[in-house]
């Protein structure tokens, strides 16, 4: 099994930049797919990415397409997810999910979660 740890969250202005990372640790990295989703008060948790095992196929949603970018460093059992030009309406906690072998794009599908990152982006 696979734990995962996020860090890079905070405060940031609109038209921002920031960094997530979720550090994986007691499994084999390379064979999880990874995610990011994220959920904001009052509302259902989103897929925002996925980044296949390889890191060769990846699929955002639309609303951060062009301004967000997942990478994955299997080396280092490290994915990242880099966001720039922030919005307000990207405001939320951030999660970090794995599966075994293929990326999904509900969270039913990832069995392994991390505790979130909180994300907020101030007008």
């Amino acid at each position: 099994q696979v734990q995962l740890v996020e860090s890079g969250g905070g405060l940031v202005q609109a038209g921002g930049s920031l960094r997530l990372s979720c550090a994986a640790s007691g499994g084999t990295f390379s064979l999880y797919a990874m995610a990011w989703f994220r959920q904001a008060p009052g509302k259902e948790r989103e897929l925002v990415v996925y980044i296949s095992r390889s890191g060769g196929d990846t699929s955002y949603t639309d609303s951060v397409k062009g301004r967000f970018t997942i990478s994955r460093d299997n080396a280092k059992k490290t994915v990242y997810l880099q966001m720039n030009s922030l919005k307000p309406e990207d405001t939320a906690v951030y999660y970090c999910a794995g599966n075994l072998w293929r990326a999904g794009v509900r969270s039913q599908e990832y069995g392994y979660w991390g505790q979130g990152t909180q994300v907020t982006v101030s007008s």
